[in-house]
């Protein structure tokens, strides 16, 4: 029954990303740089789709994909300096630039929970410094191979504007350090939030994986 629920959960959550992807792919401010910006995530999903049956994660872990996803879809759908609600902060509370992106960078740090994880299952490590350590080193990792990416992608489209979308610098000589510390931060709390929920959900998850061992025997 249990494992009836959480795949209703799951199959929830696909429902609502992919909801969100197909209002993203109508009519965005440009293909090519929504292309760009939705690629990682379409990749992560592909991923976890085909590795369900054989790896399937908790559902903190899919809600966490699932909520990146979307923030990815919403970025490129208007490009990540001009998402409206973002564009109204902006102005109300008179800031120098659109914060979306850097509010991406930092919810980017839930990523450390999905990789916790897989540490944790695949291998030998276990709960301790050194997880915490080699899960923040993979998020910071991943968040500095993103903005390497972003420059490789703005030389290579240079002279044209989703260059300059995808950058997404709004004029900023510090942005990747921004963001990269963003993506740390936002991983550190992430962490220190939901570790012990994810201690019970990972174990829960291997006493049930048990259970149908012993009963299909």
């Amino acid at each position: 029954m249990a494992r009836d629920k959480g795949t209703i959960i799951h199959i929830f959550l696909l429902l609502i990303v992919a909801s969100v992807f197909i209002w993203s792919v109508i009519r965005p401010a440009g293909y090519l740089i929504w292309t760009m910006e939705v690629l990682p995530a379409v990749v992560v999903l592909i991923i976890a789709i085909c590795t369900y049956n054989k790896f399937r994660l908790t559902t903190l872990s899919y809600v966490i994909i699932a909520i990146l996803s979307i923030t990815m879809f919403i970025g490129g759908h208007y490009t990540y300096s001009k998402v409206p609600l973002f564009n109204w902060i902006k102005d109300y509370f008179d800031l120098n630039r659109n914060h979306y992106d850097r509010f991406g960078h930092f919810l980017k740090g839930l990523i450390a929970i999905v990789i916790r994880e897989i540490l944790i299952r695949k291998s030998p490590l276990v709960k301790g410094p050194w997880l915490v350590a080699v899960a923040l080193s993979f998020s910071l990792s991943i968040g500095a191979l993103y903005e390497i990416i972003e420059w490789l992608a703005s030389k290579i489209t240079q002279g044209k504007k989703a260059s300059t979308e995808f950058l997404g610098t709004q004029g900023d000589v510090w942005d990747s350090q921004w963001d990269m510390s963003l993506t740390l931060i936002g991983s550190i709390i992430a962490l220190i939030i939901f570790s012990k929920l994810h201690n019970k959900l990972i174990a829960n998850l291997k006493n049930r994986k048990l259970t149908e061992k012993n009963t299909s025997k």
